[in-house]
């Protein structure tokens, strides 16, 4: 079995691809990597590392025992993150989350809302992928994620957010460009670029061609709805994003269309079910809402504006 140790070395040279790069990112002498690599290849009885022209070489037996090294390092790395906070101890600090498409127009809006609430307080606000939420939370990493689709797991809870609509963007001298909506069934004509189906955001792209029992094939995969955007600004295709996404109008190459279909999605807040969220993390959800909302349609009359939710979060 491998030590703790030898993860580490072993990761070291997998890295920096030398013993005496290893050494100096450990700050430990060149032998005492030598030693310990040879020990750890006694430990796991396969040879490691080839070595060619003075670089250590992954073997082709290890690229299974590299690929979970990697993980279990990951994991260590999330330990001393929260051994860390435990030290630290509690701090007037907002730490949320976003999935990509709502992280890159409507959460930074909805932060400066709560920046002028607080003006002192620290924030610390990361993109994540939709599989790396669960871990976030249940780490203490930040109080909240908000997330393009629903999770279900019994320490968490998911509340809905507000709902959004797709729309489809072509480029500017594309045959539709001229057009302010267009059909399903039109869409499915042209090479389409898209995240992909197997992707809780890539489904929601795909149940609209799937409940229409239209046929469609993706031509180019793409990971986040920005680089989707770039893509179909270079003319590769057209697509089908969010209209949070597209909501700064940072893409002046792209035409956008309403779909005549009904497109309409809901999002969602994550959060620890044994944990209160913090008066900070509640103005966020409010000003996050409101900000989607104001977006997807004309605000409700009986909706409180985020004037008021600001003023009553300074009394507090």
């Amino acid at each position: 079995m491998l030590t703790l140790r030898q993860i580490e070395v072993i990761r070291a040279i997998m890295v920096t691809g030398t013993v005496g790069g290893a050494a100096r990112l450990l700050n430990v002498s060149s032998p005492g990597i030598s030693r310990v690599m040879k020990h750890a290849e006694t430990s796991v009885g396969v040879k490691l590392f080839d070595r060619k022209g003075g670089r250590y070489s992954p073997t082709s037996e290890a690229n299974a025992i590299f690929s979970q090294i990697n993980g279990v390092y990951d994991k260590i790395e999330d330990l001393q993150f929260v051994i860390s906070r435990i030290k630290r101890g509690a701090d007037s600090e907002l730490k949320v989350a976003s999935v990509p498409s709502i992280a890159n127009v409507m959460v930074p809006r909805a932060l400066a809302d709560v920046r002028k609430a607080f003006p002192n307080l620290l924030i610390d606000c990361d993109i994540l992928k939709i599989e790396d939420a669960v871990d976030y939370l249940l780490l203490g990493k930040g109080e909240l994620v908000a997330m393009s689709s629903k999770v279900e797991h019994p320490m968490l809870t998911c509340a809905p957010l507000s709902r959004g609509r797709l729309k489809c963007i072509v480029p500017a001298d594309h045959p539709l460009a001229g057009r302010t909506q267009v059909r399903t069934a039109e869409i499915v004509k042209y090479p389409l670029i898209g995240v992909d189906p197997n992707d809780p955001y890539g489904r929601i792209m795909a149940e609209l061609f799937t409940c229409h029992a239209l046929n469609y094939e993706v031509t180019i995969r793409a990971r986040f709805g920005s680089t989707v955007c770039a893509l179909v600004t270079q003319g590769l295709g057209v697509a089908i994003i969010d209209e949070f996404t597209l909501a700064a109008n940072n893409w002046p190459q792209l035409r956008i269309l309403d779909i005549v279909e009904t497109t309409a999605f809901q999002t969602y807040v994550l959060h620890r079910r044994d944990a209160v969220l913090s008066r900070y993390a509640t103005l966020f959800v409010g000003a996050l809402r409101d900000h989607m909302e104001r977006l997807a349609a004309p605000m409700a009359p009986s909706r409180r504006s985020q004037t008021t939710a600001v003023r009553e979060a300074r009394r507090k």
